[in-house]
């Protein structure tokens, strides 16, 4: 997504996980049984549906083949994005913020817990991706550097080879903004294995990040489908108990 399309899903999701606390302030019990309420609710409900089409067309190559050359696998996921937190906030909407049934708190609680799932998980490991590649690019260059600076140092007299006895101290002086390490060719190699060591230890961390949110998404999809259930038994449910509007 682009970034004034990050700004806009930022803005909706945080007023969707506000918009539930309004409870606090207000409450229409009737609400969800008039006609505005059943609007909104219908029309959460079908907008909470629309997130389907992106998995579907990602995990079925049958209709992927078919349907991203018209439309593209990354306009799916924009819809996604949108749908999956509009949706949900239709639906806070349709509650009129009256929380007393098992079945609507369990469903509300559900939707909201897939929305922060998935928003975590696209924009966090959007964001862990990025940095990934951003620090193998700078890895790469301090590499080249340390085998530059490594040759150097091999070319250069004997008595400009000593590595400075202590690097972890010479390290510590150094974050200090003190900086007591030897000059040379000899210095030169520290620092840029330093830095080397320091770029390798931030890539395995964004990694193990990484791996998370894989798991961060394998819950997204759990709580995705428990929510279709309860969703689905919400609807059942105002169906078999009737409309109140036609009461």
């Amino acid at each position: 997504m682009k970034e004034r399309d990050r700004i806009v899903a930022a803005g909706v999701f945080g007023v969707l996980i506000f918009a539930w606390l309004g409870f606090l302030v207000h409450s229409s019990p009737r609400f969800a049984g008039s006609g505005v309420g059943a609007a909104f609710g219908i029309a959460g409900a079908v907008l909470m549906l629309v997130p389907l089409a992106y998995p579907t067309v990602k995990r079925i190559p049958f209709l992927g083949a078919r349907i991203t050359p018209h439309v593209s696998l990354q306009t799916w996921m924009t819809l996604h994005v949108y749908t999956g937190i509009l949706g949900p906030l239709l639906g806070i909407i349709h509650t009129g913020h009256k929380f007393d049934s098992p079945l609507g708190i369990a469903l509300t609680t559900v939707m909201l817990l897939v929305v922060v799932s998935g928003f975590i998980g696209r924009y966090l490991l959007s964001y862990v991706n990025q940095e990934i590649k951003d620090k193998l690019l700078l890895l790469q260059t301090a590499r080249g550097d340390l085998d530059s600076a490594w040759g150097v140092m091999e070319n250069s007299p004997a008595e400009m080879r000593g590595l400075p006895k202590s690097p972890v101290l010479v390290a510590g002086l150094a974050s200090l903004g003190l900086d007591l390490s030897s000059g040379g060719p000899a210095g030169e190699v520290t620092r840029c294995a330093e830095s080397v060591a320091d770029l390798e230890y931030a890539v395995r961390t964004h990694e193990l990040v990484k791996r998370w949110c894989g798991r961060w998404l394998m819950l997204h999809l759990v709580l995705s489908v428990i929510l279709y259930v309860l969703l689905g038994l919400h609807v059942w449910a105002s169906i078999h108990f009737g409309l109140r509007w036609f009461s």
